[in-house]
C-alpha cells in the first residue's frame, strides 16, 4: 500500500472491531500487505471459474457454483480492505505499495466480469456484457488514476465504483442461484452486468467532470 491515507477508499467496514482484529491477527502472521493484494487475484479466479462452470452442470450444483462464485467476490473484497489495513494501521506500508494495490485489482475486476459474462452459456448478448463490463471497469479506475496525475485528489465517484460493481453481481450472483433450484428462467447476471455498464458510463463521466472541475479551480 502506499503511504497516503488520504489516497484510501472510504470503507464503513474498515471501522468495524472484527476488521481490526482480522488484520492485527493477519500483520502477526507475517503476510505482508503486498501478498495480501495479490491475494485478491486468487479469489477473482475462484469467482470467475465458478461462474464459467455454473453453465455447465445440473441446477443442484449450479446454484452452488453462483454462491461461490459470491464468496470469491466477496473475499476479493476482503483482500481489498485488509491490505490497506495491514500496511497503514499495521505500519507495514512500502514504497512499492501503491503498484500492487491498483494492478491486482485490475486483473481481480477483470477476471471477475468476464468469468460472470461466460456464466448463462455462450449466448453473444451475455459474453460481451461481461467483456463490455470488465473494459468499462478498467477504465472508471484509470480516471481516477489520470486525474491524480494530473494533480486532482482520489475520486472514488459512482454508480459503479468497485464496491457498487462488487456488490451488484453479489446479490446477482445470490438471486441467480435461488433462480436456478427454483428453475426460473430468468438470466440474472446478463441483466447486472448491462446495468453495470450503464452505471460504469455514468461514473466515468461524473469522474471526468468532477476531475476537471477540481483542476481548472487550481488554475
Amino acid at each position: 500500500m502506499s503511504d497516503s491515507t488520504a489516497a484510501r477508499r472510504p470503507l464503513k467496514t474498515r471501522n468495524a472491531k472484527w476488521a481490526g482484529a482480522l488484520a492485527k491477527w493477519l500483520a502477526k502472521t507475517g503476510l505482508t500487505p503486498n501478498q495480501i493484494s495479490v491475494g485478491s487475484i486468487f479469489f477473482a479466479l475462484v469467482a470467475a471459474v465458478a461462474f464459467v462452470y455454473a453453465n455447465q452442470v445440473s441446477k443442484i450444483p449450479a446454484g452452488w457454483l453462483f454462491l461461490a462464485g459470491a464468496a470469491g467476490i466477496q473475499l476479493r473484497l476482503l483482500c481489498n480492505m485488509l491490505d490497506g489495513m495491514v500496511a497503514v494501521e499495521g505500519g507495514l506500508r512500502t514504497k512499492t505499495g501503491e503498484l500492487y494495490n491498483e494492478i491486482p485489482d485490475r486483473f481481480a475486476d477483470a477476471l471477475i466480469l468476464i468469468g460472470a459474462g461466460y456464466s448463462s452459456g455462450d449466448a453473444m448478448q451475455c459474453v460481451l456484457a461481461g467483456w463490455l463490463a470488465a473494459l468499462l471497469a478498467v477504465i472508471t479506475a484509470y480516471v481516477r488514476a489520470l486525474g491524480v496525475a494530473a494533480g486532482a485528489a482520489q475520486c472514488f465517484y459512482g454508480p459503479m465504483a468497485k464496491p457498487h460493481r462488487m456488490a451488484l453481481l453479489t446479490a446477482a450472483s445470490i438471486v441467480g442461484a435461488i433462480c436456478v433450484w427454483l428453475e426460473c428462467h430468468v438470466k440474472i447476471i446478463p441483466i447486472a452486468l448491462w446495468l453495470m455498464i450503464a452505471g460504469c458510463l455514468v461514473t466515468i463521466y461524473r469522474r471526468i467532470r468532477q476531475i476537471a472541475a477540481e483542476l481548472k479551480a487550481k488554475g
